[in-house]
């Protein structure tokens, strides 16, 4: 060989076709057909979830004889090598595994043309697919349709060694049947558990290279779900030279690189460290989705060691698959993956036009919210989950899914025109759908069916208090910067707050069982302890995923659980007339079917319209490192308005229940009362602000918090015209999130007048009486 040897390695994980795969399965093809032309020497790998169950999944059924087949027959002409196992090809059981990879020559389906790997798992002890394993250090080349745990790569005489690897956590995120795990226990935090996986790679790789001394340059493939563990993994290992990491869809980039509207990158492209046996080692990974072609073009010297210098951030890199990036590289998509595309389009097409609701807001599923931070699409399921619930059993109080179940938006992002920066993009609802008859924000079996994508079964539950704080516990254990674990629940019927920076199992500050209108009903958790009895009960709504163990959810088992699983031999049954309610095309009882029959029943006519917050507004999961703990926070005090009169003109006092029975009593005269205004706190507490009441020189009314408190006080003008009565009640922040706004409107026709007003009335009033009041903005934040 020459002194250097110059290897471009195109790459992807997390293919995981949803709607989006459509438009970028293409586009994603001719990225990478455009970026081969560059380098002779080229490789092009995965490392895993090349599929995922799902509308795009399912619609193979129809055209190609088996689920997955078309995700495949993508794969094939996009020309990969080599995929490494992920979690998600095992989600609907060996079986599927073995369908998908074999070659069905009844439908003229050719599988898969490319190995399977992964070395740190036994695929012989499962009878399903230990005939499609082969012997390691072949040819990838002459081992098409089986699986192995390493091959060979051979590029223009050069043997290049690819090692699979799979999470160890399979077996409680998927459904691998019988299949060996390799360590057995895992826990990434865990430094025995880090080098007993890394051993198992370790041992493939030493394997590979005893068996063929000619070969000096090693890449693995890794799928771990969180990228800090093939960062740990690239400084336990040697004679590795390059980690594709795989299923934590890490967006590494560098700063030459042109990112699709709304994205940002989680580090630096690629990221090169120290391995074990002291030489540099690089590690790649892109966002998934066919969102971006990975592309690493490094030099090795003779001794088959990359040289870190020899990476150029102008090449190498993130190269997005939008329609800016295939003009970009000048790329043409491949003919016949846009066939694929095109047929699987039309099944689709077909569920578009079933609809059940609509939003007016953008639905956020998007990975790296539902698995950090509670999202209003998060709530919406969880919410239609507990309605589901209740009608069967209606001593169901609370709801809990994990965040991993949530595979989409229910709604799309746009970069209008005449913007001038890919920052300048709109979250918006669901577009319109002409085709289908789908009007803009209306929301259709296609995108329920999209965004849960593994229509998991609901199961009920009786739960203790105890284990009640231990799932909430195990749903925030993972959390820390970077992270995004798919156990992050999403939760109903509850609010908590954390502290990510306390101990696993210790994070849990907050926690109350509340009502449909947020009132809490049960208080779990105090001050990071258990409140009363701890062996109290509630039964809980959950997936049959979770139930099962999945993601480690520590749920009950026993007796005491009275479990009771919702989709039924009946239910599941798959002729619609068996199946009740507005949606049939899903089980009774799923996930999918209980978010078609809340829309319905309550969306249909009145459009969904809560925003998506950021994290400093998050309600009902409130994380600590960014806002205070509000969760046992309440407004319990009744206040009313009465209206006097100033001069000809309306003036308003707000007023608690004793002293409104004062006015009622004394000054009928001269106050009319208008009913409830809204709720308040009597006391102070953390989490609201006081407020405090002035009496203008004028007998009107003014309420202002701290701040504007001070400066009445403080400015000698002022001061002559308010006087402070004290405190009034507490309420919530403007711009807290927590509850409704009121506006503070002044009169114009009557000096220091004031009216607080929110919802209904305070739109009436911006529209109908502009003339005589004045919005000055968001006074606080309170209940109605």
């Amino acid at each position: 060989m020459d002194e250097l040897f110059t290897l471009q390695l195109l790459h992807t994980a997390d293919q995981e076709a949803g709607i989006a795969a459509l438009e970028d399965a293409p586009n994603f093809s001719a990225v990478l057909n455009a970026l081969q032309d560059d380098f002779d020497n080229t490789l092009v790998l995965s490392a895993g979830d090349a599929y995922i169950p799902g509308p795009f999944f399912s619609a193979s059924e129809t055209i190609f004889g088996g689920q997955g087949r078309g995700d495949i027959l993508i794969q094939n002409k996009l020309g990969f090598q080599a995929i490494a196992f992920g979690n998600h090809e095992f989600d609907l059981g060996t079986g599927t595994v073995a369908d998908i990879i074999q070659a069905d020559t009844e439908n003229n389906y050719a599988g898969a043309l490319f190995p399977y790997l992964s070395a740190n798992l036994d695929f012989s002890t499962d009878e399903n697919l230990a005939p499609l394993v082969t012997a390691d250090g072949q040819e990838a080349s002459a081992i098409t349709n089986q699986i192995a745990g390493n091959t060979i790569i051979t590029v223009n005489e050069e043997r290049i060694g690819v090692v699979g690897a799979t999470t160890p956590t399979l077996a409680s995120i998927s459904s691998p049947g019988d299949v060996t795990i390799n360590p057995l226990e895992f826990d990434s935090t865990n430094p025995e558990d880090m080098a007993a996986l890394a051993a198992e790679i370790q041992l493939s790789v030493d394997g590979l290279l005893a068996a063929n001394p000619d070969i000096n340059k090693v890449i693995v493939l890794a799928h771990m779900q969180q990228i800090s563990i093939e960062q740990q993994l690239a400084e336990l290992l040697t004679d590795v030279d390059i980690i594709v990491a795989g299923g934590s869809n890490t967006l590494l980039a560098d700063d030459t690189d042109r990112l699709r509207a709304g994205d940002e990158a989680n580090g630096v492209y690629p990221i090169l460290t120290e391995a074990a046996d002291g030489n540099a080692i690089a590690i790649v990974n892109t966002e998934g989705n066919y969102k971006y072609v990975g592309r690493l073009v490094v030099d090795f010297d003779a001794e088959g060691l990359i040289i870190p210098e020899s990476i150029d951030p102008n090449i190498s890199g993130a190269y997005a698959t939008d329609e800016i990036g295939v003009a970009a590289v000048g790329g043409t998509p491949d003919p016949e993956i846009v066939a694929i595309t095109d047929q699987l389009s039309e099944v689709i097409a077909a569920v578009e036009g079933n609809i059940f609701g609509s939003t007016e807001v953008f639905l956020n599923g998007t990975r790296g919210d539902v698995r950090t931070q509670e999202t209003n699409l998060g709530n919406l399921t969880a919410d239609a989950n507990l309605a589901l619930a209740q009608q069967i059993d209606d001593s169901v109080v609370i709801s809990i899914k994990n965040g991993g179940g949530i595979r989409d938006d229910i709604g799309e992002i746009i970069v209008p025109a005449g913007a001038t920066s890919l920052n300048d993009f709109i979250k918006a609802p669901p577009a319109a759908n002409e085709l289908a008859g789908k009007e803009a924000g209306e929301i259709s079996q296609l995108d329920i069916a999209n965004s849960l994508r593994f229509n998991n079964e609901l199961t009920l539950l009786t739960l203790s208090a105890q284990e009640l704080l231990d799932v909430i516990e195990n749903g925030v254990s993972q959390t820390e910067d970077g992270a995004t674990p798919g156990r992050f629940p999403q939760v109903g019927g509850l609010k908590f707050s954390f502290d990510a920076t306390r101990e696993a199992g210790d994070r849990v500050i907050s926690l109350a069982v509340v009502d449909n209108n947020g009132t809490i009903i049960d208080t779990v958790v105090a001050d990071g302890e258990l409140v009363g009895d701890g062996s109290r009960t509630f039964r809980v709504v959950t997936l049959n995923f979770l139930a099962d163990g999945g993601d480690d959810y520590p749920f009950p088992t026993g007796e005491s659980a009275n479990r009771v699983d919702l989709v039924t031999e009946d239910s599941d049954n798959p002729t619609p007339e068996i199946r009740t309610g507005a949606a049939t095309f899903a089980p009774d009882g799923s996930e999918q079917d209980a978010l078609a029959e809340f829309l319905a029943a309550n969306f249909a006519e009145t459009a969904f319209n809560l925003e998506d917050s950021d994290f400093e507004l998050d309600n009902r999961i409130q994380n600590l490192a960014f806002r205070e703990d509000t969760v046992l926070t309440e407004l319990d005090t009744d206040i009313f308005r009465f209206r006097g009169e100033i001069a000809g003109q309306a003036s308003y006092l707000y007023a608690g229940s004793d002293e409104a029975e004062s006015i009622r009593a004394n000054f009928a005269d001269t106050f009319t009362e208008e009913g409830f205004a809204l709720t308040v706190s009597a006391k102070p507490q953390d989490g609201l602000i006081d407020l405090y009441r002035f009496r203008s020189e004028q007998g009107t009314y003014l309420y202002v918090g701290e701040d504007e408190r001070n400066s009445i006080n403080n400015d000698p003008n002022l001061a002559t015209v308010f006087v402070e009565e004290g405190r009034a009640f507490s309420v919530y922040g403007a711009g807290s999130g927590e509850a409704t706004e009121f506006s503070r409107f002044r009169n114009l026709n009557s000096p220091n007048n004031y009216l607080y007003a929110a919802g209904t009335e305070a739109e009436s009033i911006r529209n109908d009486f502009a003339s005589t009041f004045v919005d000055e903005g968001v006074a606080f934040e309170s209940e109605i």
